[in-house]
């Protein structure tokens, strides 16, 4: 670059034998030079320096400069609290990327998005929650005749594009995958030409194991990363942020909370690789547990198998994190447990954040048993999925849920969302944005016996960490929250 500029006026560049150059053209070309000018200013190297190569510490992670035709392209050495990152060009392919930086500096790091995902962030008006009516305000009687104009649902445009029909078809399907499979089965045994075939089958279904066994021979990674799963994914939208990169040389228990009605931030993330754990997370092998009778479901139990869902028994996460890897005694291997279970879910009110917890320390002494480091995982947004009663409204019917939670082992959460073609009602969740955080992980010594003091100590340093991704991130991911996290029960 030369201190001295080109001249501009068409007769003086012709005098000096220039090409004449558009009006457009010479002012990029003035707003490079004056970029270049400002980057190398701020690492305090001369203006007319021909340097190329910058490293230097607290610099501005904004993206290089345009390249110029046939120049040279410069490339950032960025370093920012200790740890070197390569700031690729916005362009590139990359598998990961940093944009999300909370108030003490940490950095989440996730998967290179969809180019659908900044457009489905964009609510549809027609989608957003009606307006609640504030206190002290006029209340007036129905308008005469505005029955027949409008309704009390709002239904959903024919002009609703292609992807977001798709998209919503693939949570359908999800969302009635257990009853649908099940009735579909059911079908099935109405024809007496297949009796010979389901009766062994529903014995095996039965008497199988492979729920438990801790093998994964069943899990198939083309099912788990099939496109479709994008779809799905992208409804919300939903992503998955990584607070620190973990070893593949350990065993992990990731705690997900919240619950929310259905987890399907936890079902998106760790189920399937729409999202990119295994871009954020190589070389670990993780395996989402649910309750040990999805597993006798006939048709069910198969697709759950295939999609690397275990029991949630202790047999199952035992065999689990002790099979496997490369020293095949679970190193690389990783368990997701929804901690908060079904009870947490009566608890999964929007905008707020009741976690189900105090008294539940069976996967801290799992992880000390088979010497597994814990990852506390947040879901911002989970809760704001679904609109269900109140517990304080409707006290007796959260009596009746709670006992049949005790008697029964699973709970039937009243709740509603939206509808196929509508925006009101029906059971399909929300659009809204999920955020599944990650959390970083806490180091556990191997006891065959744990401690009961040592269980006290990791478990009040999982709520630790859980309260610091909390106050961290939720003036980023939860800016519409009506109170705080608490710690029930």
């Amino acid at each position: 670059m030369s201190l001295n500029p080109e001249p501009s006026q068409p007769a003086e560049r012709a005098e000096h034998q220039l090409q004449l150059k558009s009006y457009k053209e010479a002012l990029i070309e003035s707003e490079e030079e004056q970029q270049e000018q400002n980057e190398l200013a701020q690492d305090g190297q001369p203006v007319g320096s021909n340097e190329f190569e910058i490293s230097g510490t607290g610099m501005s992670e904004a993206p290089p400069s345009p390249q110029r035709k046939g120049g040279h392209r410069r490339s950032l050495s960025l370093k920012a609290n200790g740890v070197k990152k390569e700031k690729t060009d916005v362009n590139d392919n990359a598998l990961e990327f940093e944009k999300y930086q909370g108030s003490n500096g940490d950095v989440l790091a996730s998967t290179k998005p969809d180019d659908s995902y900044e457009k489905a962030l964009r609510q549809d008006e027609k989608e957003k929650p009606k307006p609640k009516e504030r206190k002290g305000s006029l209340a007036s009687g129905r308008q005469a005749g505005a029955g027949w104009e409008t309704s009390s649902i709002r239904w959903a445009p024919f002009n609703i594009p292609l992807q977001r029909r798709l998209q919503t078809g693939m949570v359908l399907l999800h969302t009635l995958s257990i009853a649908g499979m099940l009735a579909f089965f059911f079908l099935l045994c109405t024809i007496p030409l297949l009796w010979p075939i389901l009766m062994p089958y529903l014995l095996h279904v039965l008497f199988s194991k492979a729920g438990t066994s801790g093998e994964l021979s069943y899990r198939n990674n083309w099912l788990r990363s099939l496109s479709i799963w994008s779809l799905f994914a992208s409804y919300f939208p939903a992503r998955l942020h990584r607070s620190e990169e973990l070893p593949p040389t350990r065993k992990y228990i990731f705690g997900y909370h919240p619950h929310g009605i259905i987890s399907h931030g936890a079902f998106t993330a760790f189920a399937t690789e729409a999202l990119g754990f295994s871009q954020l997370f190589p070389g670990i092998t993780n395996t989402l547990l649910t309750l040990d009778s999805n597993f006798r479901i006939p048709l069910y139990r198969d697709y759950a198998l295939r999609m690397g869902l275990a029991s949630v028994s202790r047999e199952s996460c035992e065999n689990l994190l002790s099979k496997g890897g490369p020293n095949k005694e679970g190193m690389g291997r990783a368990i997701t447990i929804v901690v908060g279970g079904a009870r947490e879910s009566l608890d999964a009110q929007p905008h707020s954040l009741k976690l189900v917890l105090a008294r539940r320390k069976g996967f801290v002494k799992l992880a000390i048993r088979a010497g597994a480091d814990l990852v506390p995982v947040l879901a911002f947004g989970e809760n704001e999925l679904y609109e269900q009663f109140q517990p304080d409204r409707h006290p007796l019917v959260h009596k009746l849920q709670l006992w049949v939670k005790k008697h029964f082992g699973f709970t039937v959460p009243l709740f509603h969302a939206r509808g196929i073609f509508n925006y009101d009602f029906g059971m399909m969740p929300y659009r809204r944005p999920l955020n599944v955080v990650v959390g970083r992980p806490l180091m556990v010594q191997q006891q065959s016996k744990p401690e009961d003091k040592y269980v006290e100590e990791l478990h009040a340093e999982y709520v630790k960490e859980l309260k610091r991704i909390w106050d961290e991130w939720k003036d980023v991911f939860a800016k519409e929250r009506t109170g705080e996290l608490e710690i029930v029960e």
